[in-house]
C-alpha cells in the first residue's frame, strides 16, 4: 500500500469514527429558567396556562412528577445543578456564596471530552453575585428584628394583544441561542452541548421602590394573558397568621405579605405569573424549532428545568425561599434519541441528577462522589441498569435570606419533612402530600414513628445541625468583613438597603440587634 493510499484509508478511519461518534453521542440542549413552578408541566396544573411546547416535551419525551430543586434560590440551586453535589458540600449558602470561579461542572467536561459547547443567559452559580441588599439579609437573619425585605407583590399590565417580547434579555438570549444552532451547531462535525438561561417567569425588579427594590412586579401583556384560563386559576387557602409555624411567619413579614390582600389581588398575581410562564415556554418553542430546522432535532437530547418555583401567594407568600411545593417542586422533562416518550415518572429526583445524567448520556466517566444518580435508567429504552438504583428519596436545603433558620426538607413517598437549625430549637414539619396536596396540615405530632424514620434518614445523608452551626459561623464572618469594609460609612449603608423603611423607624435599636447577635454565641 503506497503512501496516499494509505493515507486516504487512515483519514477515512478517522471520518467514519468522527460520524459514529456523532450517532452515538447525542448533543444536548439544556433550557433553564428561574421561578418555573413544576407543577404545570403535569396535570391537573398544566390546563391552567397554554404551554405547547412543554407539552410537546411532556409527549415525545418524559416528564418526572416529583423533581426538586437542591435549595430553593437561584445561586445556591444551580450551584448544586453545575456541580452535581449537596449544597453542604458546595457550601453555596445564600445567593452571593456560589462555587468557586475554577469549579468543574458537566460542561466542562463535555468540552474536554469532545463536545462544542455553548453557554448562553442566566448562569448564576459563582460567588460575588446579586445586591448587598440579599447578601447582607442573607447574613443577619438570626439578628433580632423583623423587617420587611422586599417590595409588597404587585401585577402590572404592558402593551396590547400584539406585544408579545416582554423580558427583552431573554428573548435577546434565546435569538442568540438559535442563530447559534444555525450558524455554528449545524454545521459543525462535533456533538455539542447547548445551555440556555432564562430570567423568566422570575417577577421584575419593582422601579418604583429605588435601585434596592428586589423583583415583586408580575409583569405581562394582554397576548400573554390570553394564554392562561381565568376561571381555572385558584385562590389559595392561608392559614391565619397567629397559626402559622414560626419560620413561615418569618418569611410572609419579611416579603411583605402580612398586609390585607383582596381575592382580585391574589387571582391577579397569579394569572400574571401564569403569562410570564407562556412567555418562557415561547422561547423554548424556539429552540426547538431552531434544532428541527436545521436537522439536529433528531439526535438531540433536550432538557426543560427551572432553579426553582414560585409561590405566586400560596400560604400567604410570593418568590422561593421555601419547602412548599410552589417553591421547592421544579419541571423536569426530558427527550432524546433512545429516551421513552410520554412517559411520566413518578421516582422523586433533583437538580443533582442532571450532572451524571448529562454524563451518562455523553459515554463520559464521572469523578468525585456526586450527591446525584443518572436518570437514564429510568428513561433509556434499552437500559441494562437496574431502575431501583436512584434513592426513593430527595434533599433540599435553604439557608438565605427571608428565612431565619437553615431548612432541611426530605421527600420520600406521600411524606415531606421539613425540619430547622439544630433539629430542636424550632418545630419541625411533617405532610402528608396524598392526603394535603395544599400544605395546610403539620401532622408531625400525630405520626412520631414517620417523624423517627425521617429524621434518621436525614441525619444519614447530611449531619445537618453540624452543617446549621457553620452557616451560623459563616453569616458572621462574612458580615463582620463586610462591616470593617465600610468604615464610617456602615450606618449609612445598612439603613439604606431593601429593608429602609422598617429600618428607619428605629434605626438605634435595629443597629443594636446586630451587635447583640454579633457579640453572643455562634449557635
Amino acid at each position: 500500500m503506497n503512501t496516499s493510499v494509505f493515507a486516504l484509508a487512515f483519514l477515512l478511519q478517522i471520518y467514519c469514527q468522527c460520524n459514529c461518534q456523532n450517532v452515538t453521542r447525542p448533543n444536548i440542549v439544556m433550557v433553564m429558567s428561574d421561578a418555573f413552578d413544576g407543577r404545570l408541566s403535569f396535570d391537573p396544573g398544566s390546563k391552567v396556562v397554554q404551554l405547547p411546547y412543554i407539552n410537546y416535551l411532556r409527549q415525545l419525551g418524559s416528564t418526572f412528577l416529583n423533581a426538586y430543586t437542591n435549595s430553593p434560590i437561584c445561586c445556591p440551586s444551580r450551584a448544586a445543578m453545575w456541580s452535581g453535589q449537596f449544597v453542604h458540600l458546595t457550601q453555596s449558602w445564600n445567593n452571593f456564596k456560589g462555587l468557586d470561579a475554577n469549579a468543574t461542572t458537566w460542561m466542562d467536561l463535555l468540552e474536554k471530552n469532545g463536545y462544542l459547547t455553548k453557554m448562553i443567559g442566566k448562569l448564576d452559580y459563582i460567588s460575588g453575585s446579586h445586591t448587598v441588599s440579599n447578601r447582607v439579609e442573607a447574613w443577619t437573619r438570626d439578628v433580632q428584628f423583623l423587617l420587611r425585605q422586599e417590595g409588597r407583590p404587585v401585577s402590572e399590565l404592558v402593551g396590547n394583544k400584539s406585544t408579545v417580547r416582554i423580558m427583552k434579555k431573554d428573548w435577546q438570549n434565546t435569538d442568540k441561542a438559535t442563530q447559534w444552532i444555525h450558524e455554528t451547531a449545524a454545521s459543525s462535525h462535533l456533538p455539542f452541548a447547548l445551555y440556555l438561561g432564562l430570567n423568566l417567569p422570575h417577577p421584575y425588579q419593582t422601579e418604583s421602590l429605588g435601585p434596592t427594590a428586589g423583583g415583586s412586579t408580575f409583569r405581562t401583556s394582554p397576548y400573554w394573558l390570553t394564554k392562561v384560563s381565568s376561571e381555572l386559576i385558584s385562590i389559595p387557602k392561608w392559614l391565619p397568621m397567629a397559626a402559622m409555624h414560626p419560620v413561615d411567619y418569618y418569611s410572609t413579614v419579611t416579603k411583605n405579605c402580612s398586609g390585607v390582600f383582596t381575592e382580585e389581588e391574589v387571582k391577579s398575581i397569579r394569572a400574571f405569573y401564569y403569562a410570564m410562564c407562556a412567555e418562557a415556554d415561547a422561547m423554548l418553542g424556539r429552540v426547538i424549532s431552531a434544532l428541527r430546522d436545521t436537522g439536529l432535532l433528531s439526535n438531540t437530547v433536550i432538557m426543560f428545568t427551572a432553579d426553582h418555583g414560585e409561590l405566586a401567594m400560596e400560604h400567604r407568600q410570593f418568590y422561593k425561599m421555601s419547602m412548599f411545593e410552589g417553591s421547592s417542586h421544579v419541571p423536569l422533562l426530558i427527550m432524546g434519541p433512545g429516551l421513552m416518550s410520554g412517559l411520566q415518572v413518578k421516582q422523586p429526583v433533583s437538580l443533582v441528577d442532571v450532572y451524571p445524567t448529562v454524563l451518562d448520556l455523553a459515554g463520559i466517566s464521572a469523578v468525585g462522589n456526586l450527591s446525584g444518580h443518572s436518570l437514564l435508567p429510568l428513561l433509556s429504552k434499552s437500559s441494562t441498569f437496574s431502575k431501583n438504583q436512584h434513592p426513593h428519596w430527595v434533599l433540599s436545603e435553604y439557608h438565605g435570606c427571608n428565612v431565619n433558620a437553615s431548612t432541611y426538607m426530605l421527600r420520600r413517598g406521600r411524606w415531606k419533612y421539613i425540619t430547622y437549625a439544630d433539629g430542636t430549637s424550632v418545630p419541625p414539619q411533617l405532610f402528608d402530600l396524598t392526603l394535603d396536596k395544599e400544605e395546610l396540615h403539620n401532622v408531625v405530632l400525630k405520626f412520631p414513628d414517620v417523624q423517627a424514620q425521617l429524621e434518621k434518614l436525614l441525619r444519614n445523608i447530611v449531619d445537618y445541625p453540624k452543617v446549621s452551626t457553620a452557616v451560623h459561623v459563616y453569616n458572621k464572618k462574612a458580615f463582620g468583613a463586610w462591616r470593617s469594609s465600610l468604615g464610617t460609612n456602615y450606618s449609612q449603608v445598612i439603613a439604606n438597603l431593601r429593608w429602609h423603611v422598617d429600618w428607619q423607624k428605629d434605626v438605634l435599636a435595629n443597629e443594636g440587634a446586630i451587635d447583640n447577635w454579633l457579640n453572643g454565641t455562634l449557635a
